[in-house]
This record gives C-alpha cells, sequence and structure tokens, in this order.
C-alpha cells in the first residue's frame, strides 16, 4: 500500500493567501480604532480611569500580539504544500498560543492585582 500525498493546488493556495492578507488588514483596522478609542479615554482624568486605560492598553496590545500571531500561522498555513507539513505547522503554533496565553494571563493577573491595589 503507498502513501499518497495530497497537494494543495496553487491557486487555492494563492486564493487563501489573498484572503488572509484581507483578514489581517480588516483586522489591523480594528485594533488601530480600539487603540484610538483608547487613547481618547485618556482625556478625562482619575486615577481608576487611569488603571483602567492600563488595562485595556495592556489587552489591545495583547490582542494585537495575538492577531499577529495568528494572522503569521495562516499566512505559513496557506503556504503548506501537504497535509502532513500543515498539522506539523499547527502542532507548532498551537504549542506556542498556550506558552503565550499562559505568560499573558499571568501580566494581566499582575497588572489587575496591582491596579486594584489602593495607593500607599
Amino acid at each position: 500500500m503507498t502513501s499518497q500525498t495530497f497537494e494543495i493546488p496553487a491557486e487555492m493556495r494563492a486564493f487563501a493567501e489573498k484572503s488572509v492578507d484581507q483578514a489581517r488588514t480588516a483586522v489591523s483596522t480594528f485594533i488601530g480604532t480600539a487603540i484610538k478609542t483608547a487613547e481618547q479615554m485618556q482625556s478625562t482624568s482619575g486615577s481608576v480611569q487611569a488603571s483602567m486605560q492600563t488595562v485595556v492598553a495592556k489587552t489591545l496590545d495583547q490582542v494585537q500580539d495575538n492577531a499577529v500571531a495568528t494572522f503569521d500561522f495562516a499566512q505559513k498555513l496557506v503556504r503548506t504544500r501537504d497535509l502532513r507539513e500543515a498539522m506539523d505547522l499547527q502542532g507548532e503554533f498551537v504549542r506556542n498560543q498556550i506558552a503565550n496565553l499562559q505568560a499573558q494571563a499571568k501580566d494581566l493577573g499582575t497588572l489587575a492585582q496591582n491596579t486594584l491595589r489602593p495607593s500607599a
């Protein structure tokens, strides 16, 4: 029994790559708008609001990092030539994202604790 390799047609890879680029642009625009909104919130004062702005800014940074990583993965994925290469890439991406999400959760937890602590 011979194993056959499923080849992804070049046209399909090109279409997928274009779709990833369009989605990347859309998400970048959304994140840019969210960042501008967060910056506009800084026009008012108050320690609670400043603390919330820090949390929002950190969260937006993490969302942007995750979006970049996801689009980078998608870009690599659409360039794969067979299922095995795609599965290897998927496994690597999942491992990296789990580590990143754990680090991000820890950072947000620390930030939240520092934000909720009363000033001395």
